[in-house]
């Protein structure tokens, strides 16, 4: 075990960069997952069903001190502390078989990281295989830029250990090393390194970027889909007519756009064949893991069902995918889509935004939350996250949305707003605006279509709305109008117009001008 330089020596097997068919295998043996009627792999990952913003810190010391945007999302832990966690992981995971994958996040070589996870879970490992960039192994003079320490058995003493929870996840860019214990969920693992590579990206000139991109066949210009979860990243991206690189996390570099990993993260709540059938069959078949995912006694999936979690995911290689980039890369964006799935349906569906208005969007981050998706949620709930990822952006805000307006400017790509909630009211009196018609006003972007139409400017949220769209009736575009009562539209309009200006005077941002009368009108 000293090969690998973890400061312990292991007293059970050690299985390094084992393949995926044996992962899989290992996997089933240790009973750490049954398999679908498919062959997917079908995961509980215990009572986290989700990521846990309450445990995951940052050490605080000369690299970080003045770098990281110390708040209540980016709070920090001592490097003693730090090393007290880790020597009780280090004596946990001595005692356990442990599985190394070696990977590597980003497509762009010049701008990649390598990485190493130690697991005690062969689930885990399989995630890491399918999850990030496939490369062989390390050799033993090789240290990797990350190391992952990854403990889901191991529970702390929340009063004791002084983080107040029995999960951590701790980030240290000294020592080049994640701790994470106490959960199963993997998406922790992978929200990890994506704020690994949000910290160390801007100053390699690179936005990193919460969002999905694709790219025309025979076209270097990518489109890039911005969104929180729910709202159509993954969904939108996967158009058998374009080519995937990557459905969330990717950077903008001076050379273009490149996916963080190799592998897709996605929600498959009520995900049906009909709507979304690349990623239907995606996650039909081996080599899939399954989270949280119901499944009766013959291996049959309930995709329907959120009696274990709404939160169900699935993980599975970039290449499950029919229309993809090995490559994961693509070239400068034209267009730029920032999605919402708008519950108090005032949004339009459809908007242009100046370079200002794309900034003002992108620090808001906003998105709302409806009945069932969250324990508490009765009504609409404004979401406001910066960047479209504010828990995985460690540094400020003001510094990524720097370099969006830098790159929107030298490319001159073209920014838009979707809603991709609610239509004619809010949720329970409206209704979900229709996938298809989403699409069509994608596709009408993307292909220039809506360059040349007559716009009017919405007058609560100023953004450019376009009389008619190819593929939309003209008579959806307007949300007032969808509305049986317009004076109650007035006031569900008037109130999100003060959640977007109440949530931007909290968060100021400093060195950015220009966006005094980009925000809406109240």
């Amino acid at each position: 075990m000293n090969n690998f330089n973890l400061g312990f020596q292991t007293q059970g097997r050690l299985f390094h960069q084992l393949p995926a068919e044996e992962l899989y295998q290992q996997a089933l043996a240790r009973k750490e997952a049954s398999a679908s009627r498919d062959g997917a792999l079908v995961v509980l990952t215990g009572p986290y069903t989700g990521r846990l913003p309450q445990a995951k810190f940052f050490v605080r010391d000369a690299v970080t001190e003045k770098t990281i945007d110390w708040g209540k999302v980016n709070r920090p832990v001592t490097p003693e502390k730090f090393n007290a966690i880790l020597d009780k992981t280090r004596r946990y995971l001595e005692t356990k078989e442990l599985f190394i994958q070696d990977a590597a996040a980003g497509a762009d070589t010049a701008h990649r990281i390598s990485l190493r996870l130690v697991t005690e879970s062969a689930v885990h490992a399989l995630f890491a295989h399918g999850m990030f960039i496939r490369t062989p192994a390390l050799s033993s003079a090789q240290g990797p830029d990350l190391t992952i320490l990854h403990a889901p058995g191991l529970k702390l003493d929340p009063a004791g250990d002084e983080l107040g929870c029995d999960a951590f996840i701790l980030i240290h860019f000294s020592k080049k090393m994640i701790l994470i214990g106490g959960t199963g969920y993997a998406g922790e693992i992978k929200k990890a390194v994506f704020t690994w590579m949000n910290f160390i990206l801007p100053d390699q000139g690179v936005l990193p970027l919460h969002s999905s991109a694709n790219f025309a066949p025979g076209a270097s210009e990518t489109a890039l889909f911005f969104g929180l979860s729910g709202t159509g990243k993954t969904t939108l991206s996967a158009d058998p007519e374009r080519v995937l690189i990557g459905d969330d996390e990717h950077g903008w570099s001076d050379q273009g756009v490149f996916n963080f990993e190799g592998g897709c993260y996605a929600k498959v709540i009520r995900l049906s064949a009909e709507s979304e059938p690349e990623i239907y069959a995606a996650i039909h078949r081996r080599g899939t893991i399954l989270e949280n995912v119901v499944m009766d006694s013959e291996g049959n999936l309930d995709l329907d069902s959120e009696k274990i979690t709404e939160n169900t995911r699935a993980i599975y290689p970039v290449d499950f995918m029919p229309h993809m980039t090995v490559e994961g890369r693509g070239g400068h964006p034209r267009h730029i889509l920032m999605l919402a799935c708008d519950a108090f349906g005032v949004l339009p569906p459809v908007s242009r935004l100046s370079p200002d208005q794309a900034v003002y969007h992108f620090l808001s981050g906003y998105t709302a939350k409806v009945a069932g998706t969250e324990a508490g949620v009765k009504a609409p709930q404004a979401t406001f996250s910066a960047c479209f990822g504010g828990p995985f952006m460690p540094r400020p805000a003001a510094l990524y949305a720097g370099l969006l307006r830098d790159r929107i400017s030298r490319h001159k790509a073209g920014v838009w707003l979707l809603n991709t909630g609610w239509i004619g009211g809010a949720y329970g009196q409206g209704k979900r605006i229709p996938l298809t018609y989403t699409r069509a006003m994608v596709k009408a972007i993307l292909s220039g279509a809506l360059d040349s139409a007559s716009y009017e400017k919405d007058p609560v949220f100023r953004t450019e709305v376009p009389k008619s769209c190819p593929g939309v009736p003209d008579a959806i575009l307007e949300q007032k109008k969808l509305w049986p009562d317009p004076a109650v539209y007035n006031a569900a309009a008037r109130k999100l117009a003060g959640m977007f200006k109440q949530n931007f005077e909290a968060t100021a941002h400093a060195n950015l001008t220009g966006l005094e009368n980009a925000g809406p009108v109240i």
